[in-house]
């Protein structure tokens, strides 16, 4: 996605964006887009709170002076924009490539409403070309990845499960949790799949958002486009 796409993606998205708003404040390039254009609204008088979905998120909302917050404090947001890794036909997602996946989806879980930014090469029909992330417990790990492999394989579904890492280190979420990709192949079922996976001690969170997206903006050449649930 070049950046005249995610800028675009985010202009379209900051229109969704109203005077006194909570604000969920997601994870990635194209989000990053959208956080330097809030904070030239806020400079122009916008009043918002925002709840950040990484560290990452939160260093660069702090240097543009976006006022953030905890949902402890808020309780309910008004509205979350955020990006994903894949988008199916009923906005489901695969999310999670930038690691804060288990962030994102309590921030997503606890808004109103959630916006995706993205361009046409996320829209798939199936999900699962993108490798599904996991986030686990670091404790006994390894065991933790054979019974998610063991119970996928009790549905139909057989690939090869990899520790995430990053400079040749194991990669740490901000919760100080690891993360193992599956690839699985389609996804036909991701209801069943999500609920087997988070059935199994140890794991905290998976890479699929189901029935929690409530648009999509696809940012494009030729403008934004909006697909709606």
């Amino acid at each position: 996605m070049s950046r005249k796409m995610k800028i675009i993606a985010a202009k379209e998205a900051i229109k969704f964006v109203k005077n006194g708003m909570k604000l969920g404040l997601g994870t990635g390039s194209t989000v990053n887009e959208f956080l330097l254009l809030l904070s030239d609204e806020i400079k122009n008088g916008l009043s918002i709170t925002g709840v950040v979905t990484s560290e990452e998120t939160r260093n660069l909302s702090n240097k543009l002076n976006i006022p953030l917050s905890t949902l402890k404090k808020l309780k309910k947001l008004d509205l979350t924009i955020d990006g994903a890794d894949e988008i199916d036909k009923n906005l489901s997602l695969i999310k999670g490539g930038g690691g804060a996946l288990l962030r994102e989806k309590i921030v997503a879980y606890n808004s109103s409403q959630l916006i995706i930014i993205a361009d046409k090469s996320k829209i798939v029909e199936e999900l699962g070309d993108f490798k599904l992330p996991v986030e686990v417990s670091s404790y006994e790990h390894e065991a933790t990845s054979s019974r998610i492999m063991d119970k996928l394989g009790n549905i139909g579904y057989e690939g090869f499960i990899v520790l995430r890492k990053k400079d040749n280190e194991v990669f740490i979420t901000d919760g100080g949790n690891y993360i193992y990709d599956l690839s699985i192949g389609f996804i036909k079922e991701p209801n069943l799949v999500e609920q087997l996976l988070n059935s199994i001690p140890g794991v905290f969170e998976n890479g699929l958002f189901i029935n929690l997206t409530n648009k999509v903006i696809i940012g494009d050449e030729e403008g934004a486009e909006i697909i709606t649930r």
